[in-house]
Parts: C-alpha cells; structure tokens; sequence
C-alpha cells in the first residue's frame, strides 16, 4: 500500500518538477492526483483533504 502511495506521489512531483513553470491548472490537476492517490491508499476523506 505505502509502496504504491510512494510511486503515485513521486510520479506527480516529478511531472511537476519537470515543467518548468507551472499554471494554476497544472497545481490543481496536480493536487487533485495527489487527492485521488491518496484516497485509494485507504487515507480518511478528512486526512486527504487537509494534507491538499
């Protein structure tokens, strides 16, 4: 589980990093990645939303 939170998180930070500059587009589709990985990692509905 933790592994696969890992590569998921790891795999939306790198494309941001990657990008250069980023559009508020980019930061939401980013934290919305960030939200879905989390929420099928069995992480609360309130935890996911507070740690966006």
């Amino acid at each position: 589980m933790f592994e696969n939170l890992s590569e998921r998180l790891s795999g939306v930070f790198d494309r941001l990093t990657k990008q250069g500059a980023l559009s508020e587009d980019d930061v939401a589709t980013a934290l919305r990645e960030v939200r879905v990985a989390l929420l099928e990692a069995d992480v609360s509905l309130a935890v996911a939303r507070d740690f966006v």
